[in-house]
Formats: structure tokens, C-alpha cells, sequence
């Protein structure tokens, strides 16, 4: 059975681990929005920068080559109540966290 979408009055932010994305986040001072890269007809993200380069370079400004990120999904923790819960174990540690799993 397909599991059934809510709406919800939440936000997921991400906390990147790539030295690139710490930098861009440093310099710029603000927020940025990043999206998983995976296109119509697809099942695998593009990650490698020449793969997307190659792909989408008249579609892009800018690839900025900072090695290839991984096809493995970010872990997704709820931060809504008391005690957090891990939604989707993945990339990351969850060592700061006291979690508990759904």
C-alpha cells in the first residue's frame, strides 16, 4: 500500500557535511536551498559533477566541481517533540542525538 502524504506545518532544514557547502553557506551568510538532482526518468540523483555538467550545462549559471556528493540518502530526524525520532536513517551520525527510531 502506497504510503499516504500529509500536510504539515514544518520544515526540514539540512546540515551539510561537504567542505563546499560550508564554505558557499560562510560567504554568502544565508541559507541556501538544495534539492536531491534527480531527473525525469531517472531513478538514480546525479552527483558527479562532470555527469551534470555534461547533462545540464545550457540549463545551469554555474557547477561548481566539489567532487562527487553520493547517491546515499541524508538520515531525516523530527525535531517536532520532546524527545527527537529518526524518520529515515541514512548519511550522518546520529551521535548528537538522543533518538528515538520509527
Amino acid at each position: 500500500m502506497p504510503r499516504r502524504l500529509t500536510k504539515k506545518k514544518t520544515i526540514g532544514v539540512r546540515v551539510p557535511g561537504h567542505p563546499v557547502a560550508h564554505a558557499l553557506l560562510a560567504e554568502l551568510d544565508q541559507p541556501m536551498l538544495s534539492a536531491t538532482l534527480l531527473l525525469p526518468g531517472t531513478v538514480i540523483p546525479l552527483s558527479d559533477p562532470h555527469d551534470i555538467r555534461e547533462k545540464l550545462e545550457r540549463e545551469l549559471d554555474l557547477v561548481i566541481d566539489g567532487g562527487s556528493c553520493g547517491t546515499e540518502p541524508s538520515t531525516v530526524i523530527d525535531l517536532t517533540e520532546e524527545t527527537p525520532r529518526v524518520l529515515r536513517a541514512g548519511k550522518g551520525s546520529l551521535a548528537p542525538f538522543a533518538v528515538e527510531r520509527v
